[in-house]
């Protein structure tokens, strides 16, 4: 079924067994036991929204965290059936594979789960060690297996380069290792490791990334993706084609989307919103029937077509050719070889790809002659 038009909903699930020292997320270690009272606040925040707020039908469905699989799967399946969907609807669970049993995966399927997100970040022990993760050996191939036992029909990897005890001889095993899998995964990410204020691994000057290391692993990632059957379709992210995450294409094309869960955002015709970050802030509210929105901004017209060609860029339509003055052009596509002209858009090379933050500064919003509709990818639920 060709992917149809329409909001997004997104769940945050705060529960995390371990805190990764690069995490700055909304996430707990300590407050297991108050499982059972965020289930019951999430479920009543949807139904407060689908009484009080015109939805309409979820088109997709994220549920993402900190680690949903941490939760029992009866309570993550009750979460996911209160959200109505659209049939068709993509609906995507994160998982850590250490968490990811055949008793959640089964339960997934039944109520409608097709796509599971495994945060693996790396298959190297001592690097994971270095990001203040930790893996058991064989996690990931039974995590696999559970998924392709269950019948959900694709599953995504999730990969970090950058860690300043990784080499580039670690990315690359990870990345053979994610490919060898049994069945290999239809769609990558492999996210550069940044530095967020107030983590353990800001304050640890020491193992800060570096922008030349990363940007190897960057095309180490490129080239074992594109070898593998996989096609960029946004900087950080590959999937056969047909397989792009629709969630993840309706937020980089500004769809609407409703967040639930403490600190989740929301968006709807630009008019952005968000959740208290605080867990206790938002049990409470939700108790005594207020609204957990913490705050919110809205885009004018100039600010909203900036964000839509930053957007853009970073993915395989590009920007339409006006959008790079005649000056810039010359710069970007003849000598730095930063873009390349594809139909009537500009698309960033893999160069490009490395160095999009060079070429977003100089993009304009182009006059209304200029616009052109990008050729997104038809991405269906099979």
């Amino acid at each position: 079924m060709d992917a149809t038009p329409g909001p997004g909903v997104y769940v945050h699930v705060p529960f995390c067994a371990t805190r990764c020292d690069y995490c700055a997320f909304a996430t707990w270690t300590d407050k297991v036991h108050l499982v059972d009272a965020y289930v019951a606040a999430v479920l009543e925040e949807i139904a407060a929204a689908a009484e009080q707020e015109d939805l309409g039908p979820a088109a997709t469905v994220y549920v993402g965290g900190g680690t949903p699989s941490l939760l029992p799967p009866s309570a993550l399946c009750t979460i996911i059936e209160a959200i109505e969907r659209q049939d068709g609807a993509e609906v995507t669970v994160e998982c850590n594979p250490e968490s990811t049993t055949n008793e959640l995966m089964a339960a997934l399927a039944d109520c409608g789960v097709g796509r599971i997100s495994l945060g693996v970040q790396s298959t190297s022990p001592r690097v994971l060690a270095s990001l203040g993760r930790s893996q058991h050996p064989g996690s990931l191939r039974r995590a696999v297996s559970a998924i392709a036992d269950a019948g959900i029909g694709r599953y995504n990897v999730d990969l970090i380069y950058g860690a300043a005890d990784e080499h580039d001889a670690d990315f690359a095993a990870s990345l053979r290792d994610v490919f060898a899998l049994d069945p290999a995964p239809s769609h990558l990410s492999a996210y550069a490791l940044t530095i967020e204020a107030g983590t353990p691994l800001a304050r640890d000057p020491h193992r800060h990334p570096d922008d030349d290391a990363q940007a190897r692993r960057y095309i180490l990632a490129d080239e074992a993706a594109e070898a593998a059957g996989l096609s960029w379709y946004e900087i950080s992210n590959w999937a056969v084609p047909g397989h792009e995450s629709r969630h993840n294409l309706d937020c980089w094309r500004q769809g609407d989307y409703r967040g639930f869960g403490c600190a989740a955002h929301s968006h709807r015709g630009g008019r952005r919103f968000w959740n208290t970050v605080s867990f206790e802030r938002y049990l409470a509210a939700i108790r005594e029937g207020k609204t957990a929105v913490a705050g919110e901004e809205r885009l004018d017209a100039s600010r909203y077509a900036e964000e839509a060609l930053e957007l853009s860029l970073r993915t395989r339509w590009g920007v339409p050719e006006g959008a790079v003055s005649p000056d810039d052009r010359r710069l970007l596509v003849e000598e730095a070889r930063l873009l390349e002209p594809r139909d009537d858009r500009l698309v960033l090379t893999r160069k490009g790809r490395i160095l999009a933050n060079e070429v977003a500064v100089r993009l304009r919003v182009p006059e209304p002659e200029h616009l052109s509709a990008p050729k997104v990818p038809s991405v269906t639920n099979r």
